[in-house]
C-alpha cells in the first residue's frame, strides 16, 4: 500500500522527524532524509501489523492536500512511500466475478495509469466501501 509521509526538515544538531498523517501515533525519524525515509517504512509497517493483528484496520488515505493544508505540518517535505502490509491480511484467494466488459476497462485504465493492479484496486474500494 502506498502511505503519505511527511517529514520535517533536519540539520547538522537535528535529525529528520518523520509523522504518517493517516496513521495517528505512526512516527519516525532519521539523521539523513534518506534514513529517516527507510526508518518510516519501518515505523508504518510494525504500526499497521499491530493495527491489523488487534483486529483493526487499516485507515484509508485522506487527500494529500488535506495534509498539506495542516498548519502544524506547514514547512514539512511530503512523500509517497510503498510499504507492503497486504501481508498481515491472511493470504490471497482467487475468486470468479462478473462485471461489466465496459467497467472492467475503466477499472484496467484507471489502475494501468497509476502503475496498480485490478485486485489491488477492488480490494481497497471493498475496505472503503465497508468502513
Amino acid at each position: 500500500m502506498k502511505f503519505i509521509i511527511a517529514i520535517e526538515p533536519g540539520d547538522a544538531t537535528h535529525a529528520f522527524g518523520v509523522v504518517a498523517p493517516d496513521l495517528p501515533g505512526c512516527f519516525s525519524a532519521g539523521d539523513t532524509l534518506d534514513e529517516a525515509i527507510d526508518r518510516a517504512k519501518d515505523a508504518i509497517d510494525f504500526h499497521c501489523q499491530t493495527l491489523i493483528e488487534d483486529g483493526g484496520d487499516v485507515p484509508l488515505a485522506r487527500p494529500l492536500a488535506e495534509h498539506q493544508a495542516d498548519p502544524e505540518l506547514a514547512g514539512w517535505i511530503w512523500a509517497v512511500v510503498e510499504v507492503p502490509v497486504e501481508r498481515y491480511f491472511g493470504p490471497a484467494e482467487k475468486i470468479n466475478i462478473t462485471l461489466p466488459r465496459l467497467l472492467l476497462a475503466k477499472i484496467d485504465d484507471h489502475v494501468r495509469a497509476r502503475g496498480e493492479t485490478r485486485s489491488g484496486f477492488l480490494a481497497e474500494a471493498a475496505r472503503a466501501a465497508m468502513r
